[in-house]
């Protein structure tokens, strides 16, 4: 019998006849299609197509998915267009096939880039269509079970490529035996001597265990018929990829994994669940802290059941895991298993997979390249969750470490851009604090607030690096625009010119020799100190037919403390306002205030293309660090004693360091914010009342 009848008797069991016939069409079609075309394996082209077709009728998937199965290289190998597929099998199905059919071979600078484009477009194929990533996952799943006809480098490429992004969407959609698959086959291609020896090992130590794996059995077995309960019992085996990693980052020895035995017990419904939970603690002894609830409160990609680890007989920790069948087949087939239990649930795994993918495009979105994309997407895809609520008790999955940033940008784009500070349970707490499943946090918005760059230090969600990221980009761009705008109507004006008198065609001429699309991106670049305002003048003015007069270098720009990321204030002389200071403008980084005598710029100091003249405005506003070398006598509570000091004169201390210079005389390094030298005169003022005070001195370079 032909193996497309093979399939077709299996998909009697739960697809109409009609449909199983379209499935059959889909399938003599890319015979006559791949005519002629053989695998690597030797084998007839149309082999892959129906294997990977099978897989998803394991998953009971629908006829659809099935005929985007079959189809699925048509389009890219074959030179069928996409419209020939709408005319035979559909809109629905040629939008499946094209959303999993590869990228037209471009050329990327490197692989990463290429891997980062393909799953970019895969992003958006799946919002389109969840099932395009099903079908794509077994697409991978047939090329990785047929992967040793491959060279070596090759074979090793898309092993890793599975085990970075294939097997953990696999994961995340709830999929348990398409990743345990993923991983074990990507292993065995990435390092066949370690997987090798591992298996090895297992298949060995299977046989001292058989005896104590039984009697566990047993002995779970018989308590759960005295108690009336109805449950199957049976051993679960670790997969190779999982001890390997256990191996690896736990530190842990083969033998010490191996000494842990794991059961499920999978029964009728939810209820019986926590009744056989209460069997087995009577029958063995629990390990404190180590019973996880996932009933009522499921895994983010859907998954439910109650662990429990158990003290068994000798001491043998047990690990068990309870579950209903329901929940079994979600386990195992996650997402799929939405098209064997149409369930209207809105929490049910299909749902759960909608929004994990909206939030994957909304990052596509935001990214500033596919590389940057894939970071995010990667962060995300290996989730640890804690589970916290809202301040109306809602609850929120976060992958572990994560801070309340992470969840002020998980509640909502707009609450994590103005979030000044948090509370968590009801207490105010920093930013930065990671957070513990149970806790409640409540985020503190301010309309005018901004994301702060220290953010991308601690936040760890995708979504929230994603979004802290292009917002700084979009806040460093219209400042870099301003300070651009401002750095050549200076530079114009020293030539007795402005910029609106300037014709548009002739900025449009410079704008081409500069290869910029707009004047925008011209300023932009001046004020990142990418390009010096004074040369831009110059070619414009030019440009206009006349001869630019040098420069005349008085009215010095004024430094408002306002101006945001491209301005930044050096932390060799620390200038504060009422200092005589320059600007030394470094590429990219904007301009960087120093103290005028600074011996950090001298050589600068006369160069019109590296410094400018700078000014403090009248209406400068903003705190700015300072150094003091404070001699004073040693005695109690001398940091006490100095930081009231600095209090009563209404300034912070930032950082306090302590030396002893003999038995008497402490040298103390102070870093104080201040708001300018009058500022700072009060607070030495406040320091000299001190007793014992010797000399203060401001440290400059």
């Amino acid at each position: 019998m032909p193996a497309i009848e093979h399939l077709a008797q299996r998909l009697a069991s739960y697809l109409s006849e009609d449909q199983v016939n379209l499935v059959r069409r889909a399938y003599f079609y890319a015979e006559q299609a791949h005519d002629g075309q053989r695998r690597r394996s030797g084998e007839v082209y149309v082999t892959h197509p129906l294997s990977v077709a099978s897989i998803l009728a394991d998953m009971h998937m629908d006829h659809q998915s099935l005929m985007a199965a079959m189809l699925h290289d048509v389009i890219e190998d074959t030179g069928i267009p996409k419209e020939a597929l709408v005319e035979q099998f559909g809109e629905t199905v040629a939008e499946l096939v094209d959303g999993v059919s590869k990228l037209t071979q471009m050329q990327f600078e490197t692989k990463a880039q290429a891997q980062a484009e393909n799953f970019q477009k895969m992003a958006l194929a799946m919002a389109k269509d969840i099932r395009v990533i099903l079908v794509k996952l077994a697409d991978r799943l047939h090329n990785m079970r047929t992967l040793e006809v491959l060279a070596g480098e090759k074979r090793r490429r898309i092993a890793r490529e599975t085990l970075e992004i294939y097997a953990p969407i696999a994961n995340r959609l709830g999929m348990h035996s398409m990743r345990v698959e993923f991983e074990d086959l990507g292993f065995k291609a990435m390092y066949p001597m370690r997987a090798e020896r591992i298996r090895a090992a297992v298949l060995g130590a299977r046989g001292h265990r058989k005896e104590i794996v039984h009697k566990i059995q047993q002995s779970i077995a018989q308590c759960l018929e005295r108690e009336g309960l109805f449950g199957e019992v049976s051993g679960r085996e670790k997969h190779l990829y999982s001890i390997y990693c256990k191996m690896r980052h736990k530190r842990k020895s083969f033998s010490e994994i191996m000494d842990v035995y794991a059961f499920r017990i999978v029964v009728d419904k939810v209820d019986t669940c926590y009744r056989v939970l209460g069997a087995v603690h009577s029958l063995y002894k629990p390990l404190p802290g180590r019973f996880k609830d996932y009933i009522a409160i499921p895994k983010a990609n859907g998954y439910q059941s109650l662990h429990t680890t158990l003290f068994g007989m000798h001491g043998v920790p047990i690990e068990i895991q309870i579950r209903t069948r329901e929940m079994e087949e979600m386990a195992n087939n996650g997402i799929a298993a939405h098209w064997l239990y149409k369930s209207a649930d809105e929490k049910s795994s299909h749902a759960r997979a909608r929004q994990w993918v909206k939030g994957i495009l909304e990052m596509q979105q935001r990214a500033g390249n596919s590389l940057e994309f894939i970071e995010s997407v990667k962060i995300d895809l290996f989730p640890d969750e804690v589970y916290v609520f809202t301040p109306k008790g809602s609850i929120m999955e976060l992958p572990k470490g994560s801070t309340a940033v992470d969840f002020a940008y998980a509640v909502h784009t707009d609450v994590g851009n103005q979030c000044i500070a948090c509370k968590i349970n009801r207490h105010l707490a920093p930013l930065s604090q990671p957070l513990q499943s149970g806790s409640t946090v409540d985020i503190v918005t301010a309309p005018n607030a901004r994301p702060n760059p220290t953010w991308l230090n601690f936040a760890v969600t995708g979504k929230a690096r994603t979004h802290i990221r292009h917002a700084l980009k979009q806040q460093r761009r219209s400042e870099s625009i301003h300070l651009g705008e401002r750095l050549l109507d200076k530079a114009l004006a020293g030539f007795d010119a402005q910029r609106d008198q300037i014709s548009s065609e002739h900025i449009q001429q410079v704008l081409k020799e500069y290869q910029k699309n707009t004047l925008e991106d011209l300023l932009e670049d001046i004020g990142l100190g990418n390009r010096v305002a004074y040369v831009v003048a110059r070619r414009l003015l030019a440009v206009e037919g006349e001869t630019p007069q040098p420069p005349s270098l008085d009215g010095p720009l004024a430094i408002r403390g306002t101006e945001g990321l491209v301005i930044s204030y050096a932390k060799c002389c620390s200038p504060i306002p009422g200092d005589p200071i320059v600007g030394y403008l470094s590429a990219g980084k904007g301009m960087v205030v120093h103290v005028d005598s600074c011996r950090n710029i001298s050589e600068f100091r006369h160069n019109p293309n590296k410094c400018l003249g700078l000014s403090w405005a009248k209406d400068v506003t903003g705190e700015f660090n300072v150094e003091l070398r404070v001699e004073i006598e040693h005695q109690r509570s001398l940091i006490a004693l100095l930081a009231s000091s600095v209090n009563a004169a209404e300034a912070n201390i930032e950082k306090i360091s302590m030396d002893e210079r003999d038995g008497r005389t402490c040298i103390v390094q102070l870093v104080v914010s201040v708001h300018d030298r009058a500022h700072l005169a009060r607070v030495i003022k406040k320091l000299r009342m001190l007793n014992g005070m010797t000399r203060i001195t401001r440290v400059k370079p």
